[in-house]
């Protein structure tokens, strides 16, 4: 298996859809390679494909405080990826060939970095990791088994900037189950 520094060569070089064509840079992912907690959003955002680094526009400010007030963690020691490396023209949802094309990069990066805990954020996220049509309003609140640890879905910081408090709240209730799962607690 490579690792990890192998695995950002090669998806830096990647053409497997047509993201390729309009990225500035591919945002792989960053943090610690042998964290307990994951972070994994959609895909990156205008400023993401600037910086070449997945969330550090606004929402990333957000996650980063939220992450450390309830986790207790701070972005350094958590890895952060995205479902696909390139950024969907408009800021649309990927589509299935582009996720497609992209897995095998996501699906080596949990491998490497082993988590205990993957959070998902949002919508799209969640889904394709568990495989479901459930919609991350009826999937947060619950932990699930997931490839040898667990998998807690959230919103999307970008949903608690639009969304306010009761979004924001719900995200600390979600990342406080990460802490406990994280701690030894149950799913």
């Amino acid at each position: 298996m490579a690792t990890l520094e192998e695995l950002h060569e090669e998806a830096s070089g990647c053409t497997r859809c047509g993201l390729a064509k309009g990225r500035t840079n591919v945002v792989f992912g960053t943090g610690g390679p042998s964290a307990r907690l994951m972070l994994v959003g959609e895909g990156p955002g205008h400023d993401e494909d600037l910086a070449g680094e997945p969330f550090v526009g606004r929402s990333g400010r957000l996650l980063e405080v939220l992450v450390r007030q309830e986790v207790g963690l701070e972005r350094s020691e958590c890895y952060i990826a995205n479902v696909v490396k390139c950024r969907p023209p408009g800021n649309r949802d990927p589509l299935p060939d582009e996720i497609e094309a992209c897995s095998p990069f996501l699906d080596a990066q949990i491998d490497l970095v082993a988590p205990a805990v993957v959070v998902t954020l949002g919508n799209f996220a969640a889904r394709t990791l568990l495989r479901t049509k459930e919609r991350i309003s009826d999937l947060r609140g619950r932990c699930y088994p997931f490839r040898g640890g667990h998998l807690v879905p959230t919103f999307h910081p970008a949903a608690a900037l639009r969304g306010g408090g009761t979004v924001v709240a719900q995200m600390r209730a979600d990342l406080v189950r990460a802490r406990m799962i994280l701690g030894g607690g149950p799913c």
